[in-house]
């Protein structure tokens, strides 16, 4: 695995670099998808490869982490409720200053870069200073953790559509949750866990019933996977008594109902488990 440096060090990384090369790098915005290192694309694998620098985010796994080549310089980049390692227009600034000097970034997020990323913010800020950049998509977490734990997104008769919806704001959360309540669909929350107890109120208060299935799915295709299933009205009371802790995604919805009969990533044992991930 590469060297992991703090972003306290990035400053003194390749100052031996030209300020501008003869010819810019170029930036990859990765998507590392939920978690297991299976579901990384064969392009996001390969750009990982042959990356001069990485900029990992926190929901990058250990496991990907892993997979970072030893000689290649890895800066976390990462950020947590209330705490991030470095504000977003530094970053964005290290990875206009890091393609100048001639290095190709790889700049690797969990999931999907452009679901609820910030992405598509890091890539014009490169494109607005004439970096060449490139998006290599990865598996959402709403699609992968759904998956290894049972729950369709949508199923003939009970859901005829999915929606995402982050609980995570830079202000006001603007969600208009009449709406939500009435599509009918599948509804998968992002960064919810801490916004439980206002997820479950405001669905109830719009209308949807308080017995509709929910599910917490906690570390989400990773080997420590755990999903735990109950009813829209008892959400707080769940993630209080099950001690649910972060990542963790929230599923609203009818489809919950099937994750019992189609489960299969809980039933295996944990060699199986590790083979999964060899």
């Amino acid at each position: 695995m590469s060297t992991n440096l703090p972003f306290s060090e990035v400053i003194h990384f390749n100052t031996c670099s030209s300020p501008t090369a003869s010819r810019p790098g170029t930036v990859s915005l990765v998507g590392a998808g939920p978690g297991d290192p299976d579901l990384l694309t064969v392009k996001a694998l390969r750009v990982i490869q042959q990356a001069d620098l990485i900029l990992f985010d926190r929901l990058v796994s250990e496991d990907i982490r892993a997979l970072f080549p030893a000689s290649t310089p890895a800066i976390y980049v990462g950020k947590v409720k209330d705490r991030h390692s470095i504000p977003q227009d530094q970053l964005n600034e290290l990875l206009v200053t890091k393609a100048r000097q001639g290095l190709n970034v790889c700049r690797l997020k969990g999931g999907d870069s452009l679901v609820f990323g910030r992405g598509s913010e890091e890539m014009l800020r490169l494109k607005k200073d004439g970096i060449e950049v490139e998006l290599v998509p990865g598996i959402t977490a709403a699609s992968g953790c759904t998956t290894y734990a049972g729950i369709p997104l949508t199923h003939r008769g009970l859901s005829q559509g999915c929606t995402f919806v982050t609980a995570h704001a830079e202000k006001d959360l603007n969600v208009s949750w009449s709406a939500l309540a009435g599509l009918n669909h599948t509804l998968v929350f992002y960064m919810g866990l801490s916004k439980a107890g206002m997820i479950s109120s405001e669905l109830i208060e719009a209308g949807l019933n308080p017995a509709t299935p929910i599910a917490f799915i906690e570390n989400g295709c990773c080997p420590q996977q755990r999903t735990i299933v109950g009813a829209l009205s008892e959400m707080t009371e769940l993630v209080e008594r099950e001690s649910i802790k972060s990542p963790a995604l929230i599923v609203v919805g009818e489809t919950v109902k099937l994750s019992e009969q189609l489960q299969w990533f809980s039933n295996l044992s944990e060699p199986e488990i590790q083979q999964l991930s060899a």
